[in-house]
């Protein structure tokens, strides 16, 4: 049994199961977790990727951002924080619809080490705890690699769920409505 959907309707549903993924995301962040295992970073990368309005791309997973904060606690690299999630919506841009294991493992990588690079910096900058000195910021590189593997962790094991859930969905979707493999690439593209 097939559904009839035109596709403003397909990209309504597709839009939605997005969302719905990012808002569960969000939450997972919220709960108690090891210091950043936490989806935000696969958030972006995946939000990123997905939508095609790309100001939902970035609209999504910034108000779910911040939402998080509201419920934690602002805090002095907040600013830092977002610049590194707005990049990692950039690379989900970069990923697109070419969706592969390859690409989101490398999106994955790249937006953990850049995500590592500028809050350790931000660290190094804003706050005192490091001394203002190529050897001060040396030293809070060197202490924030024991959080750079949860991290790391976190983005990969998020980028999975959400990239492989989407996907899940995608294909049951596809199957769902007799679009069967009449798609070029086989990925649907929210928004």
């Amino acid at each position: 049994m097939t559904i009839e959907m035109n596709e403003k309707q397909v990209q309504w549903v597709k839009t939605t199961l997005a969302g719905v993924l990012i808002l569960l995301a969000a939450v997972v962040r919220i709960l108690p977790h090891p210091w950043n295992l936490t989806p935000i970073g696969a958030m972006a990368l995946f939000s990123g990727s997905v939508f095609k309005e790309r100001w939902l791309g970035f609209a999504f997973p910034l108000l779910a951002l911040f939402a998080g904060d509201v419920v934690l606690g602002f805090h002095k690299l907040m600013l830092a924080v977002y610049l590194s999630f707005l990049i990692s919506v950039a690379t989900g841009i970069w990923i697109g619809e070419n969706r592969g294991m390859l690409r989101i493992s490398g999106g994955t990588l790249f937006g953990s080490i850049q995500f590592f690079l500028v809050t350790n910096f931000a660290v190094w900058a804003v706050l005192t705890t490091y001394p203002k000195s190529w050897t001060g910021l040396l030293a809070c590189y060197l202490g924030g690699v024991s959080l750079f593997w949860n991290t790391l962790a976190g983005d990969a094991l998020y980028a999975a769920l959400l990239f492989g859930g989407y996907t899940l969905a995608e294909r049951l979707m596809r199957k769902a409505t007799g679009r069967g493999s009449s798609q070029a690439n086989g990925n649907l593209v929210a928004g």
